[in-house]
């Protein structure tokens, strides 16, 4: 069984990932063998951002714009888990995967203008924007995913390092990523 999570356990606030770690918590008791699968912060959510890089910016709720954390494609959680399943082990296992190097908002601008071919820069969505800007993409309840989004910037939502956790890291640039993202857009 698998389940993707990101977490941390100090996350004491309610946020978009706390189902994930009471489900960690709940399945984790069962006597059976079982792996959970914490993938970082996909590299697919630039699929929002690729109508305005094509305009020469992008926006950011991860901030500040220069501070990097652990990204992953997709296709290494993919990967990853249909290797897991293959394996056999006993007891609870944890697998935290991320991808070859850590992107910031900055790197991730970079990228866009990179393969673009033109300047493009990550702009801060300040945080008294948030709710309102959430709302108005029509989420009724915005607060769990400000409070993810938040745990991020301070850094109570990260991977554990350690604590019996296996550290795995996917193949998959972020380059590769958004080159297939600008493809397919």
């Amino acid at each position: 069984m698998i389940a993707k999570i990101h977490t941390s356990k100090r996350a004491t606030q309610p946020n978009l990932l706390s189902q994930l770690a009471i489900m960690e918590r709940e399945l984790g008791a069962l006597d059976l063998p079982i792996v959970f699968l914490r993938a970082a912060w996909f590299m697919e959510n630039a699929a929002w951002d690729v109508t305005s890089a094509r305009e020469g910016a992008i926006q950011s709720f991860l901030q500040p714009l220069d501070r990097a954390i652990p990204m992953v494609a997709t296709a290494d959680i993919g990967a990853t888990a249909a290797r897991l399943l293959r394996e056999q082990w006993v007891g609870r296992r944890v697998v935290e995967l991320q991808g070859p190097a850590p992107v910031s908002p900055n790197d991730l601008a970079a990228i866009f203008g990179q393969l673009l071919n033109r300047p493009v820069t990550a702009q801060a969505v300040s945080r008294a924007e948030w709710e309102a800007l959430f709302r108005k993409q029509g989420m009724r309840n915005p607060a769990p995913r400000i409070q993810m989004l938040d745990g991020f910037k301070e850094g109570w939502l990260s991977f554990e390092n350690g604590e019996g956790a296996e550290a795995v890291t996917g193949a998959t640039t972020l380059e590769t990523v958004v080159r297939g993202l600008l493809a397919r857009a």
